[in-house]
């Protein structure tokens, strides 16, 4: 079990956060004192009696739970980078409202194969706009059901001799209630989507105002070269060839001096940082340009035997666990992804869980801020380190930590990675870039476990960048950049 006592002092920060965070992602004020109210260590999440309304109402009060504490936990991340003045002194609020959250999570799941199981609904899982969401439908094992208003009648009166036996008839459930389904159904898609579009209405504005004061700016007009307004069509580009437009993600492509990096790589229960589980971490250092450090073991058992060490050292794999309610509801999706079935991962197992393991934290925390590490689609990571790695969140706002990202090197400086229908941006999956710079051979595929995967990341990112050097492009081209590169937060390049 975690020390608990850092839940009391996350809620000791609820003061600064409350005069800084005064709203959350979807723009409503936070009422702070119910964030107080909260028990974090030991679960916000409604256990009911096991009858049908008791089931529907724990149900609707999670979902109502979650919706507000997730809407907070997305807000906490921008104040935090942008609390210039450094009032908010640490993040552990918000990681303390992700791992309760987690388990909200998991008792949510719980509720909905409870309500399956006895027949208040089917459930199904539904890929909506940027989330996939639990649709929950009338049970139709047998009886009629009336889909137009959402409701499943479990009292057996259905009005019609010949209708056949009820969902209640064949069960355990003999409950002469009405379950409604219209008020419980999941509204994360819709959420998301909304603040999306805020967002997007937020940065047109911005757009059209930096628009109108170029405009308005007669110097830029009849400057040299005849710069282009905020806008405009592009003055420059090659008709033929890939020529990749830049993106946010530039910032952490490397450096020309880049050498010691640590790759990592983990593998979760899902894609949510703020509700799922980090299960599998492995990491390993590679130097990009100077020897292999001398001492360090010349050999490393991977889980595939045709992997060669070469130069990288220190490997290292970390299993983690998860709590005994989300072991029980298995996971066939991650099984067959990784291989890592969490039904055997339960805490009860003996497994340790990474949200209340603090040394396991504050070991990876050291090895982060020792040199850049690297990812492939490093903001994954970046984004459940911050909720789950106690300190991570104050050192990168520090300027402690630097990430590189091989994703912006597979789509800016491959040549291979070229768009296509089905990929527009080029193919950039660790699977294809590894492959294109031969680190792992055409004939097996991308493994899903962390430290496999670190492992073909960093080989290819040094055969890439030997090549690059070879050619005088990447880092050594005229857009390229001295010093290691990488993205950090409070540092001038």
């Amino acid at each position: 079990m975690t020390d608990r006592a850092w839940f009391d002092a996350a809620k000791g920060d609820i003061p600064q956060w409350a005069a800084s965070m005064p709203k959350d992602a979807d723009g409503t004020t936070i009422d702070w004192d119910w964030v107080r109210s909260l028990d974090l260590a030991h679960g916000v999440g409604t256990i009911p009696e096991s009858t049908p309304q008791s089931i529907h109402d724990a149900l609707k009060a999670d979902y109502a739970t979650r919706e507000r504490l997730e809407s907070i936990i997305a807000q906490c991340n921008s104040a935090f980078m942008t609390d210039f003045d450094r009032f908010i002194g640490s993040y552990r609020l918000p990681r303390a409202l992700a791992y309760a959250n987690r388990r909200l999570n998991d008792n949510i799941n719980t509720l909905l194969h409870l309500g399956e199981q006895q027949h208040l609904w089917a459930v199904s899982r539904e890929r909506r706009g940027r989330a996939t969401i639990a649709v929950l439908k009338p049970y139709s094992g047998s009886g009629p059901s009336n889909d137009d208003q959402g409701m499943l009648n479990l009292s057996g009166e259905t009005g019609d001799a010949s209708a056949g036996n009820t969902a209640a008839e064949n069960s355990d459930v003999k409950f002469p209630t009405t379950v409604a389904l219209d008020d419980i159904q999941d509204r994360t898609a819709a959420i998301l989507d909304a603040r999306a579009e805020r967002r997007k209405a937020q940065r047109f504005q911005k757009r059209a105002g930096d628009a109108a004061m170029a405009r308005a700016n007669l110097s830029g007009a009849t400057s040299p070269g005849g710069a282009a307004l905020p806008g405009g069509a592009a003055a420059s580009g090659n008709a033929t060839g890939h020529h990749p437009k830049p993106d946010w993600r530039d910032a952490y492509l490397p450096g020309r001096d880049v050498d010691a990096v640590m790759g990592i790589d983990i593998e979760t229960t899902g894609i949510d940082p703020a509700r799922d589980y980090i299960i599998d971490v492995g990491f390993e250092f590679m130097n990009m340009a100077s020897p292999r450090p001398a001492g360090e073991p010349e050999t490393y058992a991977y889980e595939q035997g045709y992997y060669a060490a070469g130069d990288a050292y220190g490997q290292s794999r970390l299993a983690f666990g998860v709590p005994p309610e989300n072991a029980a509801l298995g996971n066939a999706l991650i099984a067959k992804l990784t291989g890592i079935d969490v039904r055997g991962r339960s805490s009860e197992a003996g497994y340790r869980l990474f949200d209340e393991w603090p040394q396991a934290q504050a070991g990876l925390l050291a090895r982060l801020t020792q040199q850049p590490y690297v990812a492939h689609n490093a903001t994954f990571e970046h984004s459940w380190f911050m909720l789950n790695v106690a300190g991570y969140a104050e050192s990168y706002r520090a300027g402690r930590i630097t990430i590189i990202d091989t994703l912006p090197m597979s789509r800016q400086w491959d040549p291979g990675a070229v768009p296509t229908n089905e990929h527009p941006y080029g193919d950039n999956t660790l699977d294809a870039y590894a492959k294109r710079q031969g680190a792992l051979d055409s004939a097996h595929n991308e493994r899903h476990l962390g430290l496999e995967d670190s492992h073909i990341m960093l080989v290819a990112m040094k055969h890439h960048l030997a090549a690059l050097k070879a050619q005088g492009k990447g880092p050594w081209g005229s857009t390229g950049r001295a010093g290691v590169g990488g993205k950090s937060c409070g540092r001038k390049r």
